[in-house]
């Protein structure tokens, strides 16, 4: 998913090995598809679980690489962070990482109090 300040746009792959192997491909083709490149992304925020962990290890290690190579801050949340909240949506969770203080940049976070 891709959050601008104007409009919001996602896509969904079937999760595959074949997937993993091309998901820096797949992000390419996306980010072209609305006339978009890495260095326009500022923040990315990584689901950490529950899933499968071998997808989260290779998005892991893609947003890592993208975070070294074009300093684009990410954080890493789970769902669960976020207990006590209602109807979560992914277009909210840049709002929930704030109000549930994830720090950014980390694999675990750290809650600030």
């Amino acid at each position: 998913m891709i959050i601008t300040s104007n409009d919001i746009y996602n896509i969904s792959k079937e999760n595959t090995k074949i997937n993993y192997e091309k998901l820096t491909l797949i992000i390419n083709d996306f980010l072209n598809s609305h006339q978009l490149n890495l260095k326009d992304i500022n923040t990315i925020y990584l689901n950490r679980g529950p899933g499968s962990f071998a997808g989260i290890r290779n998005s892991f290690s893609i947003v890592k690489a993208f975070n070294l190579t074009n300093n684009i801050d990410y954080y890493c949340y789970s769902i669960q962070d976020f207990e006590g909240e209602k109807d979560i949506k992914y277009e909210n969770i840049p709002h929930l990482c704030d109000k549930f203080n994830i720090k950014k940049n980390l694999i675990n976070p750290i809650y600030l109090s």
